[in-house]
């Protein structure tokens, strides 16, 4: 699975590891990944999808049908 987000599109950044002593290593910032799944009412159906936690909390927010439709307008398929 990739560390993305379907809804909100929240990939890896990249920075780098700071020691006590002051030396730089490359390191990756991943966001907070879930599968969660979801019932559609519409097509009467469940469907899984691949979101972080501040995705999770949007489908919260606007609903899973105006999240769906978000996902889709993304190009990624449900």
């Amino acid at each position: 699975m990739s560390a993305h987000c379907q809804l909100t599109g929240s990939k890896p950044a990249f920075g780098n590891k700071v020691s006590h002593s002051h030396r730089r290593t490359s390191r990756r910032f991943d966001p907070n990944i879930q599968r969660k799944r979801y019932w559609l009412p519409s097509e009467g159906r469940y469907v899984r999808l691949v979101l972080s936690a501040k995705g999770i909390k949007t489908v919260d927010a606007i609903g899973i049908e105006a999240a769906v439709a978000r996902v889709r307008a993304r190009g990624n398929r449900v």
